[in-house]
């Protein structure tokens, strides 16, 4: 069925965005049988930026869903050990098998994304690409009930729905929209230069720190690794502007580690792409029939390799708040006030960490300690996770 002859009897749920956030937030809505369409400005199947690195927590996600096989037979490698390069010094570390994880995995977003559209469609929920949100309806007191798209002839029509989630990235319309209030923020913000290289030779996650830069090369699908390298904003832009962006980053490289510049000396395969970072920003993520997930509401910097897994966090915990909030506007408001005050347990102590990292002005002893710091950060989260089946049940 076309949505757009349900537009009369509308929708439990409008989710704004079709990414890791969203499609993992309409998979988990569809599978308690709530009425859900998204919509996304992309193509189906595009690419986007991104480190691809998944943590623990958001391996056990996948798993908990039902939807790490099929990652693996994506052919997405297995990582089990990561390796922390501090300047000359290496120093590897094994992940030890912990709440059904053995594995880490960093799949390639056309991968990922896709798996999880797939997966939301089997469970009930309906997609439609190309189409913009140009903005929000609302009715009478002010509550949003809705969403006005333009397709890319330039029609436009409202969807109606009794929730709509913002699910729509760091620039979110939704957020714009509603004004969402920030209620912490960070001061720094690196950026970065990433391309694709092949991995035959690659073990795992390898991370690097020293002279002022950072550097990840992450395994990934079809024999590749995505190999970075990040610093501070004018540092990498003045690099791309003199020198483009091949020889940018294999120059940047070859400052931190002479070796990992050498991996890097053949031509990539695809484009090498500049990312510039922003500020951590936690927002409110809810009011009057609107709610935020993944980047839109919580953006992090890349360096903390934990973006995707906070998506999938979140949109588990948004979903669980969407179900129990569907008998009352009351009950509604109870449970996204919970919605909040669970995200921000887990993505707050986090923020500092990461804004300290993406300065990159720490020397490596401080590099080590801000690691280990968020080491035990995200150790929390995944027992926070682990506790999300019980919450599940009492919603249930």
């Amino acid at each position: 069925m076309n949505p757009r002859s349900r537009a009369g009897a509308g929708w439990d749920a409008i989710v704004v965005g079709g990414r890791v956030a969203g499609a993992s937030t309409a998979l988990l809505l569809a599978r308690s049988g709530l009425r859900v369409l998204v919509v996304d400005r992309a193509r189906r199947g595009s690419d986007t930026v991104s480190t691809h690195a998944l943590m623990r927590g958001g391996v056990l996600q996948l798993r908990r869903w039902g939807l790490l096989d099929r990652i693996v037979a994506t052919g997405t490698p297995p990582v089990r050990r990561a390796t922390f390069h501090y300047g000359a010094e290496s120093m590897p570390i094994s992940l030890k098998p912990y709440a059904g994880v053995d594995a880490l995995y960093a799949p390639r977003r056309t991968v990922l994304d896709a798996l999880l559209v797939d997966a939301a469609e089997e469970a009930g929920a309906r997609f439609r690409f190309g189409l913009a949100v140009t903005d929000l309806a609302r009715d009478s007191a002010g509550r949003v009930v809705g969403v006005v798209l333009r397709d890319h002839d330039g029609a436009t029509w409202t969807e109606r729905a009794r929730q709509v989630v913002g699910a729509d990235g760091r620039g979110s319309v939704v957020a714009g929209r509603v004004a969402a209030p920030t209620i912490a923020s960070g001061s720094r913000a690196g950026a970065y230069v990433y391309g694709y290289w092949p991995a035959a030779d690659v073990d795992g996650y390898h991370w690097y720190y020293g002279d002022a830069l950072s550097a990840g090369v992450i395994p990934t699908n079809d024999g590749l690794a995505c190999v970075f390298v990040g610093g501070p904003q004018d540092v990498l832009a003045s690099a791309m502007r003199d020198h483009g962006p091949v020889a940018a980053h294999r120059g940047l490289l070859a400052r931190l580690d002479e070796g990992l510049a050498e991996r890097t000396a053949a031509p990539p395969y695809g484009s090498v792409r500049f990312f510039r970072g922003m500020p951590a920003r936690l927002r409110r993520p809810y009011g009057p029939g609107w709610a935020l997930v993944g980047d839109a509401g919580c953006w992090v910097d890349p360096l903390s390799t934990h973006g995707i897994t906070d998506a999938l966090r979140d949109a588990e915990l948004l979903a669980i708040a969407i179900v129990a909030g569907s008998a009352s506007e009351r009950a509604e408001g109870i449970a996204l006030v919970d919605y909040q005050a669970q995200r921000d347990r887990m993505a707050l102590p986090m923020q500092p960490i990461v804004d300290r990292l993406a300065s990159h002005e720490w020397d490596l002893a401080e590099a080590r300690r801000l690691l280990h710091g968020l080491s035990s950060v995200m150790a929390d989260e995944v027992e926070a996770i682990r506790g999300f089946d019980l919450a599940a049940t009492r919603t249930a």
